[in-house]
């Protein structure tokens, strides 16, 4: 396997394994504040202090004439984030983090999958099929089954 592709696994593990984590964190958060919204508030607040710091360090400087080149969507991206922070610190303690991250996982399979077919957001078109389908429906009986345990 190459070393980068192995590497980016491993990021990706330890990434779901951190936003795992953010959900309990956040929503432990949610009762000192007084709400989802606050809590998200903080977190975003703390996250974009640590982004700095790192791109302090790293001594990265954005390419200005290529972000003005960008489309509209490419500016979005933080929006999505807060819609799946604040859902999942509301969602936390009333659900767990398990069933709580197993139907995040689900909405974002299946969001993806069509993605993925129609090519959008300029990533590759990967046509939907009955193994891309079958493993959703996996991942929807996980989340039944972590709900009923």
């Amino acid at each position: 396997m190459n070393p980068y592709a192995a590497l980016a696994i491993v990021a990706v593990v330890l990434a779901g394994g951190a936003t795992a984590m953010q959900a309990p964190t956040n929503a432990r958060l949610m009762t000192a504040v007084g709400s989802p919204v606050n809590a998200a508030f903080v977190s975003f607040a703390i996250g974009t202090a640590v982004l700095g710091l790192l791109a302090l360090m790293m001594q990265s400087r954005p390419d200005l004439t290529a972000a003005r080149a960008l489309p509209w969507y490419a500016w979005i991206g933080g929006v999505y984030g807060v819609v799946f922070v604040v859902a999942a610190t509301w969602a936390v303690p009333r659900m767990g983090v398990a069933t709580t991250v197993t139907l995040m996982v689900a909405g974002q399979l299946i969001v993806s999958l069509v993605l993925d077919h129609f090519g959008a957001f300029g990533v590759p078109k990967q046509p939907i099929n009955l193994t891309r389908i079958a493993g959703i429906g996996l991942v929807i009986a996980g989340v039944l089954l972590a709900r009923r345990g």
